[in-house]
């Protein structure tokens, strides 16, 4: 077992848990907050857009089983990359999507990725995710680990907020 790490930011925590949870070689994916400049921030600072923190997952993963490229695919499955202003209802930069990067290969893979995404056409708008350094993760607080698993009406009723239809039209083809 070779086990990795990557961070991904794409909207309210929540839907961005199973996406990659349900696939083999995911270890874990755990909620949280990176990004800002208040240490061991709560949900109810990052909410309030204080903290400069963005809602993000961080997944450990079997670099044997699941590349970090195959990951970076599931993400953008996941997101608007068009909506630098957050994702679907949640709205705001502590939902802006942002792929975190540990070092100079992650880094050469999301760029890659991304510029292919540009010049697919699929989209009319430009990419506006970002690709920035990774920074300190902090856990969310524990009523939002495994949400989907622990409230699926709440997260039904989250993925119904425009993400899911947004999947069926893009990527779900």
């Amino acid at each position: 077992m070779s086990l990795d790490t990557a961070i991904f930011a794409g909207g309210c925590f929540w839907c961005m848990v199973e996406p990659f949870d349900t696939h083999p070689g995911i270890e874990k994916v755990e909620s949280g907050y990176t990004g800002g400049h208040v240490a061991n921030p709560t949900y109810e600072q990052v909410k309030s857009g204080t903290t400069g923190h963005t809602e993000a997952v961080k997944i450990t993963f079997d670099s044997q089983v699941i590349s970090y490229q195959e990951l970076v695919e599931i993400y953008w499955h996941q997101t608007d990359p068009t909506d630098a202003s957050g994702q679907f209802q949640d709205r705001g930069d502590n939902y802006r999507p942002v792929i975190f990067v540990k070092d100079d290969q992650q880094r050469q893979i999301a760029e890659a990725s991304k510029r292919k995404l540009q010049d697919s056409g699929l989209f009319d708008e430009p990419i506006v995710t970002q690709i920035e350094d990774a920074q300190p993760f902090y856990l969310a607080e524990d009523y939002h680990q495994d949400f989907y698993k622990k409230n699926p009406d709440v997260y039904a009723a989250q993925e119904a907020g425009g993400r899911e239809q947004f999947k069926d039209q893009y990527w779900n083809r």
